[in-house]
């Protein structure tokens, strides 16, 4: 696990790295504690500074906020964003942003890619 500090105005991201592969494709998950939008931009952004995240095929992330309702982003991989909404209701867990990202190995996955990203947000709700 890699937290990187942030500036002001940054929320710190805690990165767990690669959690597993599957028919090439791999899959890490990341995640920040954030109170609007424009937090989860910067989070966002945050992460793709990093060139290995900046590469990835998708980075799919959901977050539940205090005041604004479910957010999500399925970045083409469709469904995505909805699984890690659900994960994050279903633990009550309000005001953080849950990352997981993939890097396309060249095999569609069908639906074992929404069983990846549960394991990957379980594996960081597991880490908080």
């Amino acid at each position: 696990m890699r937290t990187r500090l942030s500036g002001p105005g940054i929320p710190t991201l805690r990165q767990l790295g690669h959690i597993l592969t599957d028919r090439g494709s791999k899959y890490a998950v990341s995640g920040s504690a954030v109170t609007s939008r424009a937090d989860i931009d910067a989070a966002l952004k945050h992460l793709k500074r990093d060139r290995t995240y900046a590469r990835a095929t998708h980075n799919s992330w959901g977050a539940m906020l205090q005041d604004g309702g479910a957010i999500k982003g399925d970045d083409g991989e469709a469904g995505a964003g909805m699984v890690i909404l659900r994960m994050l209701e279903r633990e009550g867990l309000t005001d953080h942003l849950v990352v997981v990202t993939r890097w396309y190995g060249g095999k569609h996955l069908g639906g074992d890619r929404f069983r990846h990203v549960q394991t990957c947000v379980r594996t960081y709700l597991d880490q908080i």
